[in-house]
């Protein structure tokens, strides 16, 4: 197979591309040149957002394409146009946040969706941006375009900074918030099993928008948080704490509190999405634990501070609303 991955040199894009050249897979990713590209991947230099950026792609011709763009929604719309007559499929690693919110049901491939634009030139609302590539790839790609609608995505190379945080924070031992319940049920996807299934589904011609993230209640907070605790051998000490005494304390979820919600409907839409599809064509999601782990081990090999993305915000509960909390 020949695959352009469009990015491929951080994190989802990265774990594509080195699960492609493991297969002997021809890897060719396209980028700006801020990040080297894994070894044994050619490269081609372009910026999407700039006149004349896909110059590098004007010729050219590929089995699939792999595009994890989260900008401004035109940016596909060219790409696509441009690729569609080379092109074999292209998958589109898209979110669930393009479902439209509050949900009427169970969130599955046929909830309704936010409105998104294929034309716009910003990317100020996450969730109608992401929708509008979707349209964009779907229009120049009919039923060749794969929409890969994943959740919240963790393992090695994050560059968000949600793990890394946890993982930081319990290394530096001492009591440490950990949001209830214990048993508050998680959702989300390696990376790596993100990047194993996709390549899977353009070497088998699907199509169309597949919710790629684990079952629901695949993991906990509890064993979560106790796996890094476990592979980073911290004598940190996790004092569950009722979800009503975080919130009144003015701390806000997901944010300071990194993958936590509350119990309620936020939380039911993120961690409770239905992906019997996915399950059905083959996704296989690794425990937990092996997440944490690797995912450890990566940023000890990078000295420990993980890189973010400029456009996110840094995530993580500052030291003195935690110990406001635990009483210190």
């Amino acid at each position: 197979m020949k695959l352009l991955i469009l990015g491929g040199t951080e994190f989802v894009g990265r774990a594509v591309t080195e699960a492609a050249l493991a297969r002997g897979w021809r890897v060719t990713v396209f980028h700006r040149g801020r990040h080297t590209a894994p070894d044994g991947a050619a490269a081609l230099r372009g910026d999407r957002t700039a006149q004349g950026g896909l110059a590098a792609l004007e010729d050219g011709e590929w089995d699939a394409v792999v595009d994890t763009w989260s900008g401004a929604p035109a940016a596909v719309r060219d790409t696509t146009r441009l690729l569609a007559d080379r092109v074999g499929r292209y998958a589109y690693v898209s979110t669930g946040s393009v479902y439209a919110y509050p949900p009427t049901c169970r969130i599955s491939e046929r909830a309704a969706l936010v409105d998104g634009s294929p034309d716009a030139t910003d990317a100020d609302d996450y969730a109608a941006a992401k929708r509008g590539a979707e349209v964009a790839a779907t229009d120049a790609f009919g039923d060749r375009a794969l929409l890969v609608r994943a959740g919240l995505i963790l393992g090695p190379y994050e560059n968000i900074g949600r793990l890394p945080w946890w993982l930081g924070r319990i290394a530096r031992g001492g009591p440490v918030l950990a949001p209830g319940p214990r048993e508050l049920p998680l959702q989300y996807i390696d990376a790596r099993d993100l990047a194993e299934w996709t390549l899977d589904a353009v070497r088998d011609g699907r199509g169309g928008p597949y919710n790629l993230v684990s079952e629901s209640g695949h993991t906990t907070m509890g064993e979560l948080l106790e796996s890094c605790v476990r592979v980073t051998g911290s004598a940190a000490e996790l004092r569950w704490t009722a979800p009503e005494d975080v919130l009144a304390a003015g701390i806000e979820p997901w944010t300071e509190l990194p993958i936590w919600l509350p119990p309620g409907q936020l939380h039911d839409v993120l961690h409770g999405g239905d992906v019997a599809k996915a399950l059905a064509s083959g996704l296989r999601c690794r425990p937990v634990a092996e997440t944490v782990a690797d995912t450890w081990e990566w940023l000890r090999s990078i000295g420990g501070v993980a890189p973010r993305r400029p456009d996110r915000p840094v995530p993580g509960l500052p030291a003195e609303k935690e110990a406001a909390v635990l009483g210190r």
